[in-house]
């Protein structure tokens, strides 16, 4: 079984882009998270969600900031460049590309002994493995 987590609005947020919270998801007025629970409610007009990275959570987690407690947005890192030996070293070479052998049609393999009560292939001595019949 696999375990897969459920679609909604937080799967569309990107990690660590401000978005105003009435843009993603309409809704009764609340509260900033870093104001605390006894903080007025402020209209969703006024609040902003932002999607955090999580450890343990490859989904994240979401909170609604006001204006004063938005956190700054973090330009994304900029690539590391590599040195134009090491890109060479790391490319294939045709020579050295190995193909997978294609399977091969079911027309072209050899028929096999089957037993005729149980439509089980036979081993290579004749006997069924199922009911113990000898087939010739």
């Amino acid at each position: 079984m696999k375990i897969v987590s459920s679609q909604d609005w937080r799967d569309a947020l990107g990690f660590d882009v401000p978005v105003l919270v009435a843009d993603v998801v309409p809704g009764e007025p609340t509260r900033c998270v870093a104001c605390g629970a006894d903080s007025e409610l402020r209209p969703r007009t006024e609040l902003w969600a932002v999607k955090h990275r999580h450890p343990k959570h490859h989904g994240g987690f979401v909170r609604f900031y006001c204006a004063d407690h938005k956190p700054a947005v973090a330009p994304p890192p900029a690539p590391a460049p590599v040195p134009l030996k090491a890109a060479r070293s790391r490319a294939p070479r045709a020579e050295s590309r190995t193909t997978t052998p294609k399977p091969t049609p079911i027309t072209d393999r050899p028929t096999r002994a089957m037993c005729p009560d149980c439509f089980v292939e036979v081993s290579a001595g004749g006997d069924c493995g199922m009911c113990g019949a000898q087939v010739v």
